[in-house]
């Protein structure tokens, strides 16, 4: 693991685990989104001062696009397996169920929606990074579906952006609902309705 020695405001050597104190902010961004995230809240929760969150991470902006790429590589792996199924209706199956999976961890909701809905203001940094990287995604998952019409996956004339956002759109309904309290069985009526109705095999 990544480990960090800081000084404390007395000049006393600090030691702290990194991955360990980024995994804390992750859980605080998650939940409060970026703006909802104050100074205090971040160094409590990772058990650091301040001066040991500069040394470590920069500011507050860096720590959050830190905690994003720890999002992403933890939660969001499912997404590049989903990919890997054989049909689109099979990709769609495995994406449900990985945000349902997701959006009922410990942290409720997804830290994406979340933070895009707090920040402030359409020029945000913090919503443009959001948004390039759901730009990202949305792009991966487009090209798998372009392949899955060009396989005969569908029974209906389907745009491969038209698709994707429909799925997306699903996936993000079910990280509002499980913010606002759902559960996890009334997330996977949700799925299992949306596949029921999946214009393919």
């Amino acid at each position: 693991m990544e480990n960090a020695a800081t000084l404390s405001p007395r000049g006393r050597p600090r030691e702290f685990d990194v991955d360990e104190a980024l995994a804390a902010a992750l859980r605080v961004f998650w939940a409060k989104g970026y703006e909802g995230a104050s100074l205090t809240d971040l160094t409590e929760a990772m058990g650091i001062t301040r001066p040991s969150l500069y040394a470590a991470f920069g500011n507050k902006e860096a720590l959050f696009k830190r905690s994003l790429d720890l999002y992403e590589s933890e939660k969001l792996a499912y997404v590049g397996k989903s990919l890997a199924a054989p049909t689109a209706k099979g990709v769609a199956e495995r994406m449900l169920a990985g945000a349902i999976e997701n959006v009922t961890s410990e942290c409720r909701g997804c830290m994406g929606v979340i933070t895009s809905v707090n920040c402030k203001g359409e020029d945000s940094p913090i919503r443009e990074m959001i948004q390039a990287r759901q730009k990202s995604s949305f792009k991966a998952i487009e090209e798998r579906m372009r392949r899955a019409v060009e396989e005969g996956d569908f029974t209906l004339p389907i745009g491969p952006a038209a698709i994707t956002r429909y799925l997306i759109a699903v996936m993000q309904g079910l990280a509002v609902q499980a913010g606002g309290g759902a559960k996890r069985e009334e997330l996977e009526d949700v799925a299992q309705s949306t596949l029921a109705v999946w214009p393919g095999r």
